[in-house]
């Protein structure tokens, strides 16, 4: 076992209450489709529901969070990621050999970086998107103006091959794309313990108003306070 995903925090709901590791708690996805692959989305907030904290996320976590991050990667096969997000937080080739799914429409990616020079990732775009990919790049395109995100989850096997859980994570652009499409199957979010004030943008941001219900699968906490819930969509 990954000595990251050793780290400890206690686990509240579903009781008793007991210590539990991260990888124990979170051993597996919440679930499985047959018909596409299971969404879960993997995000940290603050108390006042911002994602960014000087414009990353990075301010707002600690290290239980990176942890949790880090197992829940290694769970999935494709991990969902918006140009924006992966640009501010630098993603680079995970550390588990996944794929990394980049949507983008307008092309606002550096193909020069890590993560595509490396062949880790790939872009998810639009039929109608102009700009010019690598012919080294894979690229998934998947509605005519914007991206049609539950037909490019669908999809993903094209481009990866076996593919049954994707980690969303973020911006909250995407996420909103996600919700408004109802595509997202599970939320693991961290909520760490401290206000950051700004005007950072929520877990999701440029919806449209939408009613989406999820049941609560787990609720843990670790020493500083950081709460950690899992949620599974309610499809009853």
């Amino acid at each position: 076992m990954n000595s990251d995903h050793d780290v400890g925090m206690r686990r509240v709901h579903p009781g008793p209450p007991e210590e539990v590791s991260v990888a124990d708690a979170y051993a597996s996805p919440l679930g499985s489709r047959a018909d596409r692959p299971w969404v879960a989305l993997c995000m940290v907030s603050s108390i006042d529901g911002s994602t960014v904290f000087d414009g990353a996320s990075g301010g707002l976590s600690n290290p239980t969070d990176i942890a949790v991050l880090l197992h829940l990667r290694s769970l999935a096969q494709v991990i969902l990621v918006g140009a924006g997000t992966s640009n501010a937080e630098g993603y680079g080739p995970p550390r588990d050999g996944q794929r990394v799914g980049v949507v983008t429409r307008a092309g606002n990616v550096d193909f020069d970086s890590d993560l595509f020079t490396s062949g880790a990732g790939f872009v998810i775009t639009t039929e109608s998107a102009s700009f010019a990919v690598p012919g080294a790049v894979d690229v998934l395109r998947a509605g005519r103006t914007a991206v049609d995100v539950v037909e490019a989850v669908r999809r993903l096997p094209e481009v990866v091959g076996d593919c049954r859980t994707v980690q969303a994570e973020g911006g909250p652009s995407l996420n909103a794309a996600l919700a408004m499409a109802d595509a997202i199957d599970e939320m693991n979010l961290t909520t760490s313990s401290a206000t950051v004030g700004g005007d950072g943008p929520r877990l999701t941001a440029g919806g449209n108003d939408m009613v989406h219900r999820f049941d609560v699968a787990q609720l843990a906490i670790d020493d500083l306070s950081f709460v950690y819930t899992r949620w599974l969509r309610r499809r009853s």
